[in-house]
């Protein structure tokens, strides 16, 4: 049966997302518009297959969503919008002890937590995968959960170390009394703690192993939440930004392709048609998106002089895949994988 306890666990089984194929987009008339879509579409995917490669050298079984070349059968037509490619499981999904979460997000209710709920209609593109984990997983829960509105149960939203649980926060106002009521009335064999990231917490903070914690200057403090333990700060910004910020005037810092800064059309393509697939890339920090691959293993996005003195430090190999379209996806190799089964049991490490 597969279970993830500590996310720095010798990585077992992972889920890697999938963006549409280039032909996907035979039906833009606009050449100057397609022919980019195109070229995002076949890198992103030589770059997943970089990943993979990687994955499968240290032994890593993967799952992947499957995507078809047919946009007619993703479109929305309530909606009058095209489905956003299934490119991070992590957001969907969440392997606790050997539970597995898939798109349990809340209701706004404080019934108890159910070994198993009802299956839902899924996303075709899914349907492999969560086929595989009904099978595989101890307990499988989808959503949505009776839970406080502010919980949500992603991967991209908890930290998992041992025995404690750290949960981000949605915005830096909420109010997570109600959070922690629920959570230790329905798990009470863990401890849970609140660290205030104002959104996807893998994108401020990433714990490398006990003892490491890389951050971003987002959060002031570990002292409460992990005492004693080292943190690394690092810039908020990484990579050729300039370009980005002076893009980001079109598009209010959301997503960028470098390259096509001056490409109106298409701009106003992604703007008019694309804009529920974008994120928010100019508040994402990519160096603390990563993913363990085990105790001594990290895969990272790009070279970082801080962190790969501080990983050398600590007798932990950097492993570089570079995802050239996370401005536009706003995804890093966290987001983009999510980590079913790693090879450990529970620990206690305060």
């Amino acid at each position: 049966m597969y279970s993830v306890y500590q996310h720095w666990d010798p990585l077992e089984v992972c889920i890697v997302g999938a963006s549409y194929p280039p032909e996907f987009y035979s039906f833009i008339t606009n050449s100057r518009v397609r022919l980019v879509m195109e070229r995002i579409a076949q890198e992103t995917e030589e770059d997943y297959q970089e990943l993979i490669k990687l994955l499968t050298r240290f032994g890593v079984e993967v799952l992947r969503p499957e995507v078809g070349s047919d946009w007619r059968p993703y479109y929305n037509q309530q909606a009058n919008k095209i489905n956003s490619p299934p490119m991070y499981p992590r957001d969907y999904s969440l392997m606790l002890g050997n539970r597995w979460f898939w798109r349990a997000w809340p209701t706004g209710g404080s019934q108890p937590l159910p070994d198993t709920m009802p299956a839902v209609n899924h996303d075709p593109m899914w349907h492999t995968i969560v086929t595989e984990m009904k099978q595989r997983a101890d307990r499988y829960i989808t959503g949505p959960l009776a839970c406080p509105d502010t919980l949500s149960w992603d991967g991209a939203m908890l930290t998992r170390v041992g025995k404690d649980l750290y949960h981000g926060t949605h915005n830096y106002k909420e109010n997570t009394e109600s959070k922690l009521a629920w959570l230790n009335a329905n798990l009470p064999e863990y401890r849970h703690h609140i660290v205030n990231t104002g959104g996807h917490s893998d994108g401020v903070f990433c714990v490398v192993k006990p003892g490491l914690i890389i951050s971003t200057y987002d959060i002031e403090s570990y002292a409460e939440s992990f005492p004693g333990w080292e943190v690394v700060y690092i810039p908020n910004t990484t990579g050729d930004m300039q370009k980005f910020n002076e893009f980001k005037n079109k598009n209010h810092g959301k997503w960028w392709v470098p390259g096509e800064e001056l490409n109106d059309d298409f701009t106003d393509f992604v703007e008019s048609w694309l804009g529920h697939w974008m994120g928010y890339a100019e508040e994402t920090v990519f160096d603390v998106n990563m993913l363990m691959l085990d105790p001594d293993n990290i895969a990272v996005t790009a070279y970082n002089e801080t962190l790969f003195r501080k990983f050398e430090q600590h007798g932990i190999t950097p492993h570089i895949v570079n995802l050239r379209h996370r401005y536009f996806w706003d995804g890093g190799l966290h987001c983009c994988t999510s980590d079913v089964s790693r090879r450990g049991t529970l620990q206690d490490f305060f």
